[in-house]
């Protein structure tokens, strides 16, 4: 199974009277968004699933993608990584996972896939992490696949 860790692209700090759910990316946000989105787009197979927090600033960070996707509320911020890695349904999902998040959950997941422990492991806005367990129950076919930022790519 492979599994994409995708955390939103950088957000305005909360306005007065405004919630963190309702925080917007800023315009280095959504440049960010839109050059990781190319990367993905040309990396990510048709078949891939894309769950997304119901953030705000996450649904803008997918919208680049263009593609359809799922929003779960499982992965707002502060969701728990094994109901993230639950919710991607790791590692038995048939077709290729990615998920739209927040830290610091998803440097939780990832040091919990390459670690075995939900440790404090920091993700740069914007950035993907890739995940490939090539067989569900051999925790040793587990690799990580890309590392990928958007001041990474090359246009």
């Amino acid at each position: 199974m492979d599994l994409i860790l995708w955390r939103h692209a950088e957000a305005a700090d909360p306005e007065r009277g405004q919630s963190d759910m309702q925080r917007a990316l800023t315009s280095k946000g959504q440049k960010q968004a839109r050059r990781m989105a190319e990367w993905l787009t040309s990396q990510l197979p048709e078949s891939c699933k894309v769950l997304v927090s119901p953030a705000l600033r996450t649904l803008q960070t997918v919208e680049p993608l263009g593609r359809k996707f799922k929003v779960m509320p499982e992965l707002a911020p502060g969701a728990d990584p094994h109901e993230l890695l639950r919710a991607a349904n790791w590692p038995h999902a048939r077709d290729p996972v990615l998920i739209v998040g927040h830290q610091p959950t998803l440097g939780q997941v990832a040091a919990l896939l390459l670690s075995g422990q939900p440790q404090y492991w920091e993700m740069k806005k914007a950035s993907a992490w890739w995940f490939v367990q090539r067989e569900p129950n051999e925790p040793a076919s587990l690799y990580l696949k890309a590392v990928m930022a958007p001041d990474l790519i090359v246009k």
